[in-house]
C-alpha cells in the first residue's frame, strides 16, 4: 500500500506543511484592478527600471521571493530548496533570479499551472523531511509573453475578443515543516488584532493532461477548462469531499470564457448550480475588470501566483476563508506547436489549503 496517497491522483501530507509567508508583486494595470488592496507591491512602470521586459519580469520574481523570505523570518541559509517557474524559454526569469539568490534551485514548468505544481512538490519536500523550509514562486509579464507567444508589442497587432491579458505579476511563498512561533499580529475586518491563523497544505491532486482539441492559441480558457474540471472531479473522487466542503475553489487563469465553460461542465457532471455559483471563481476573472480592456480576462503564471499569495493567503490568515482549493491551470503549447497544426493540451494541479491544521 502506498503511503500518503488517497485514490489515484491525490497526495496527502501528514505533517501539514505550513505556509509561513507570502508576497506578491504586480504591474500597473493589475494594481488598478479590483484586488489592488491585497497586493504587496504595485509597479508604477512595468519596465521596473530595467532595459528589457525579460529583466523586468525576473526582477519582479526576485522581489517577491526576497519579500516572502523577509516576512518568514528565515535566512537564505535556512532554505533547503527553491522551486520556481515562468513562461519564458529555459525558465529565464526564474533561472536568472536563482542566479542572484544562491539557493538550491529546482526549475519548474507547467505553463500557467506552475504555482500549484511548485507548491505541491515543495510540500512533498517538507512533509517528507527532506527540507525544513522551501521557497516557491512563479511569474509572468504581459510584454514577455506577447513577444514569445504572439507578436512583439511594436507590431501593434490587434487582439481578438477572446484573447486573454497575461498578468504582469509574481507571487512567492515560504513553506515550512513547522509554524512560525513569532508571527506578527494582524488586524481583521472588524479592527480586532490577533495572531494570524497558520495556513497549512492539506493535500494535493496531480492533474492529467487533457486535450479538448482546441487549436486556436487565442482560446486559452477553452483549452484549459476541461483539464481543470477533470482535476477537480478526481479530487472529489479521491478525497470523498464535495464542492460544499470548501469555502472557495479557485482556478488559475481560465478567464471569463473558460470560467463559464468550467461552470457548465461541472453542472453537467452533476454538481449543484447553486454551489458552483457560490463556491467557484477564477483568478483570471478576478484580477481585472472587463472595463480594463483585457478582453477574455487575465492569464499567465503570475495571475494565480499573485492572487494566491495575496488575496487567498491573507484572507485565510484572518480566517475569513478556512478551506480553499486552488487549481492553477496551464496550456501546454509551445511557440511553434500551433503553427504545426497541433492542438493545445491542458493541465491543472489542485492544492487544498486549510487554516490551523498543522500536524505538530
Amino acid at each position: 500500500m502506498i503511503k500518503n496517497k488517497m485514490g489515484n491522483q491525490t497526495l496527502t501530507f501528514s505533517r501539514k506543511p505550513v505556509i509561513l509567508s507570502a508576497a506578491s508583486v504586480v504591474g500597473k494595470k493589475e494594481g488598478e484592478g479590483p484586488l489592488s488592496q491585497w497586493f504587496d507591491t504595485t509597479l508604477e512602470d512595468d519596465t521596473f527600471g530595467e532595459k528589457t521586459w525579460e529583466k523586468s519580469e525576473s526582477k519582479m520574481l526576485k522581489t517577491a521571493m526576497t519579500e516572502a523570505l523577509r516576512k518568514s523570518g528565515r535566512s537564505k541559509e535556512d532554505i533547503g530548496a527553491m522551486l520556481s517557474g515562468d513562461l519564458l524559454n529555459q525558465l529565464m526569469s526564474s533561472s536568472f533570479m536563482a542566479r542572484d539568490m544562491h539557493i538550491p534551485f529546482l526549475g519548474m514548468y507547467g505553463a500557467c499551472s506552475t504555482m500549484t505544481e511548485s507548491l505541491m512538490l515543495g510540500a512533498v519536500l517538507t512533509d517528507g523531511q527532506y527540507s525544513d523550509n522551501v521557497i516557491i514562486g512563479a511569474s509572468s509579464h504581459y510584454c514577455t509573453a506577447e513577444r514569445q507567444f504572439r507578436m512583439p508589442l511594436e507590431h501593434g497587432n490587434q487582439r481578438p475578443p477572446c484573447a486573454q491579458w497575461t498578468a504582469t505579476a509574481a507571487g512567492a511563498m515560504v513553506l515550512s515543516s513547522s509554524k512560525d512561533k513569532d508571527a506578527k499580529m494582524i488586524t481583521d475586518e472588524e479592527g480586532n488584532t490577533k495572531t494570524p491563523s497558520p495556513v497549512c497544505v492539506d493535500c494535493g491532486t496531480i492533474g492529467k493532461v487533457i486535450d479538448a482539441g482546441i487549436k486556436d492559441a487565442n482560446q486559452m480558457g477553452a483549452a484549459m477548462a476541461p483539464a481543470a474540471v477533470d482535476t477537480l472531479l478526481n479530487h472529489f473522487s479521491d478525497t470523498g469531499r464535495d464542492i460544499d466542503y470548501y469555502d472557495l475553489i479557485l482556478t488559475g487563469d481560465l478567464g471569463y470564457i473558460g470560467k463559464d465553460i468550467a461552470k457548465d461542465l461541472l453542472v453537467d457532471a452533476g454538481l449543484s448550480q447553486k454551489s458552483v455559483d457560490s463556491r467557484y471563481d477564477d483568478c483570471g476573472a478576478m484580477i481585472f475588470i472587463k472595463e480594463q480592456d483585457v478582453h477574455g480576462g487575465g492569464s499567465g503564471c503570475g495571475c494565480s501566483a499573485s492572487v494566491f499569495s495575496s488575496y487567498v493567503y491573507k484572507r485565510m490568515q484572518k480566517e475569513e476563508l478556512r478551506k480553499v482549493l486552488i487549481i492553477s491551470t496551464g496550456a501546454l503549447l509551445s511557440t511553434i506547436s500551433p503553427f504545426q497544426g497541433e492542438s493545445i493540451p491542458g493541465i491543472a494541479h489542485a492544492i487544498a489549503l486549510e487554516t490551523g491544521q498543522e500536524g505538530h
